[in-house]
């Protein structure tokens, strides 16, 4: 059994706000910081697959708290799980109020990647976690890669009644 360790998956990162990040509340508007959580979990999917992954879904997504002018956003990602040819990536983002070092968990979600080339598949069988954190979002990974799959099925109905005809 091949295992990989949470750490050695670990990717982190810092984003200083500025005008250029904020809505018309004067907060970081959630598409940017969507994209930053994109790329910063593809980093860790990589460290797992060492090919090219392309991203499958983004779920239990959590906008708990505002990134706001002098913040920066702490990203971490790190595996949660694998499957044969996807995985999951657990993303946290902690501010930092720049001017008071008040720090503040604003963002999490998991990231489910999927190995573009058909015709690779992930080495490791284990993600082995090493921090009480890890442990936990390691231990859902088997009961939401199951509700993921229940989704996708109730999704499809859904998809094949759409209709993509020119109504105008």
């Amino acid at each position: 059994m091949m295992e990989i360790k949470c750490n050695n998956t670990l990717a982190v990162s810092l984003h200083r706000v500025f005008n250029a990040d904020l809505n018309e509340h004067g907060t970081v508007f959630g598409g940017q910081i969507l994209k930053l959580v994109d790329g910063e979990a593809s980093v860790a999917a990589m460290r797992v697959t060492r090919s090219v992954v392309v991203t499958a879904a983004m779920d239990h997504v959590q906008f708990l708290r505002p990134f706001k002018l002098q913040d920066s956003m702490c990203m971490e990602a790190y595996v949660t799980g694998v499957g044969r040819r996807s995985l999951e990536v657990f993303v946290k983002v902690i501010g930092e109020h720049l001017m008071t070092g008040e720090r503040f968990l604003g963002f999490t979600c998991f990231m489910t990647y999927v190995i573009q080339d058909p015709n690779k598949q992930i080495e490791y069988d284990k993600v082995v976690p090493e921090t009480p954190e890890q442990e936990a979002m390691v231990a859902g990974y088997q009961t939401r890669r199951l509700h993921r799959k229940e989704n996708r099925q109730r999704q499809k109905i859904i998809l094949d009644s759409i209709n993509i005809k020119k109504p105008w």
